[in-house]
């Protein structure tokens, strides 16, 4: 099942042509330069174009059709914006329930109790708006989003306004709330590495229209992907981590590949967990190495070399459908006569694969 959008709607000199259909499953990213249509196309996914040409249909639901426009509440539909919007005459635990309260008792499918642990504010309930953080104060308008018991949770840009380091602590519980209680997410952001350690699926828009929809691991197979016009490729592998060995590294491990991991805190080692190797991060051999820093060394075949700025981008294979980059010099292809079919070691230090 999914969400279909259909519509063609001018404004003034925008036009908004979508006709696509996003899972209801997981976390989907909405990416795309600042302007070519994200959050029109969020609002009228909320129902907060009525006047809209649109056809908007949830699962089996029809939300919008021509004249007839569902609203927002009766979409059951949760959302988070840059900033909380928190009112600040109620408490913590007040604004969590506002919503609730406003739910019918029928369709209450989550409790306070369940939301705060997830989220890790049980300990700030009583405390008034004005004393929380600001990711203090983003997790509480998730929670509040969350008990109202939606059907789908929409967020647009919710990290923006954040520090990187309160980014880094708030993005675990976004996963956390997707696969804990199983509410399909779709955000917007443009920040790449936020995306690829979140999403399940991405839509890329450009110029009011949808350019593609697809999975976040094929995305990031993909050295022409969009994600990577501006940012350094870079590959995307989601698996698990294991108990520590003697020294203190990681291991993890997917159905390609395993990986030692040095990580500056400890992490529980049931979790699902997503390593992203740069490019830049990768280097070359022709062999495997004794004596060098590099804690990972995978064997690989060379897919492709392509020019790449000054440098070149080789596509390595590592097995079925697991492929890495690697950013080398020309000279260095030169000296290691590299060509598609070589067989060579990708060097990958523990400490680059911190996420």
């Amino acid at each position: 099942m999914s969400l279909h959008i259909r519509t063609d709607w001018q404004r003034t000199d925008f036009l908004l042509s979508v006709n696509c259909s996003i899972p209801t499953s997981g976390i989907t990213a909405l990416f795309g330069r600042s302007g070519c249509g994200k959050t029109t196309l969020l609002r009228i996914i909320a129902g907060l174009e009525p006047a809209a040409p649109a056809e908007v249909q949830f699962k089996h639901k029809v939300w919008q059709d021509g004249k007839h426009c569902i609203p927002l509440h009766q979409r059951r539909i949760g959302l988070v914006f840059q900033e909380p919007s928190l009112l600040p005459h109620l408490n913590v635990r007040n604004n969590l329930l506002y919503g609730y309260k406003r739910t019918p008792q029928e369709e209450r499918r989550l409790t306070l109790a369940a939301v705060t642990q997830v989220l890790d504010i049980a300990s700030l309930l009583e405390r008034p708006v004005a004393a929380l953080s600001g990711g203090q104060k983003q997790r509480v308008a998730l929670g509040r989003a969350l008990l109202a018991s939606p059907h789908l949770l929409l967020l647009d840009e919710p990290f923006a306004a954040l520090d990187t380091q309160t980014k880094a602590e708030i993005l675990p519980y976004i996963r956390k709330l997707a696969d804990e209680f199983s509410v399909p997410v779709i955000f917007i952001s443009h920040d790449v590495r936020e995306i690829q350690k979140l999403a399940d699926h991405i839509v890329f828009m450009e110029h009011g229209s949808v350019s593609a929809t697809t999975s976040i691991k094929a995305a990031c197979a993909d050295r022409h992907s969009p994600f990577f016009s501006k940012d350094t490729p870079s590959a995307l592998f989601e698996g698990q981590l294991n108990a520590t060995d003697t020294k203190g590294r990681y291991l993890f491990s997917d159905e390609q590949i395993q990986l030692r991991l040095t990580l500056p805190n400890p992490i529980e080692v049931t979790q699902k967990y997503r390593v992203r190797i740069l490019a830049t991060d990768v280097a070359l051999a022709l062999q495997p190495l004794i004596g060098v820093s590099f804690q990972n060394q995978l064997k690989a075949r060379v897919a492709s070399i392509s020019p790449y700025h000054s440098h070149c981008l080789i596509t390595l294979a590592l097995a079925e459908n697991a492929s890495l980059f690697a950013e080398v010099s020309r000279q260095a292809v030169d000296d290691l006569y590299l060509q598609e079919g070589s067989e060579v070691v990708a060097l990958i230090k523990a400490a680059a694969l911190v996420e």
